[in-house]
């Protein structure tokens, strides 16, 4: 009995979570349902909004002050420890509302902890990757030559490089956290299960993440060049979408009603 219980625990561990196929235009539906949590639970929202903005907006504001560049690593570190907490937190929001209950802010906060080995486990991955990206910059820069104006002939193997490089990881954050942390919020599994799952469901919806990772890409983009204001939208916006994409994607033994 132990050693058939032992043996249980253990297929429980690093195992692959199905997943739906889904269209490549399943991305936009996801944001029109955001749409609708935002204006389900405009206050929560607004609070989680105007957290998520004062990350980046501090960012900005040290290295405009100190004119240096050297406070962005510790910040951005700082940003992958606390975020994917304060993403529970939404993810909860719009799992509440899924179950056709209030949510409200005490109940997204706990949310928090409901998985903190996992969540805290995949902070310090990501941190993880960013400080190899980090070093990798770094040797990368060493190709950039030493001439006042150089030309894109001289600038060819610096920026080939560095696009490689930085495209590579970036498909690989990708792909391990488009689904990890709502998985591991709701079914409290191991982080190595998780991060598997993402990385199979990406792969096997190419076309619809590609859409998807475009889409984030743009309201990023919109909400730098809006000073950061725009975050108060956009990340609950991004953070209500994943959780249904995590829904779409992720196959679950009994159907949901909020897709």
């Amino acid at each position: 009995m132990p050693a058939s219980s032992s043996m249980s625990k253990h297929q429980q561990f690093a195992r692959c979570l199905e997943s739906s196929h889904v269209s490549a235009s399943a991305p936009f539906h996801w944001l029109s349902l955001a749409f609708k949590d935002i204006a389900n639970a405009p206050i929560l929202s607004l609070v989680y909004g105007l957290v998520f903005t004062l990350i980046p907006a501090t960012i900005m504001y040290f290295v405009y002050q100190f004119d240096t560049h050297l406070v962005i690593l510790p910040a951005v570190v700082a940003f992958a420890l606390i975020g994917p907490a304060f993403a529970a937190g939404l993810y909860d929001v719009a799992w509440e509302l899924e179950k056709g209950h209030k949510p409200t802010l005490f109940h997204s906060l706990k949310s928090m902890f409901r998985n903190p080995a996992g969540e805290w486990g995949f902070a310090f991955l990501l941190m993880v990757i960013m400080i190899v990206w980090m070093r990798l910059a770094a040797l990368i820069h060493a190709l950039y030559p030493n001439v006042v104006n150089p030309s894109f002939e001289q600038l060819s193997a610096f920026l080939t490089l560095g696009t490689i490089v930085g495209g590579i990881l970036l498909v690989t954050v990708f792909a391990i956290s488009a689904f990890t942390p709502q998985i591991m919020m709701e079914r409290r599994v191991d982080l190595m299960t998780a991060v598997i799952s993402s990385i199979n469901a990406v792969k096997t919806n190419a076309a619809a993440m590609i859409v998807w990772a475009g889409l984030i890409l743009c309201l990023v983009f919109v909400g730098f060049i809006t000073g950061t204001a725009g975050f108060i939208v956009i990340m609950p916006l991004l953070s209500y979408a994943s959780w249904h994409a995590y829904i779409a994607v992720i196959k679950t033994k009994k159907p949901r009603g909020y897709e």
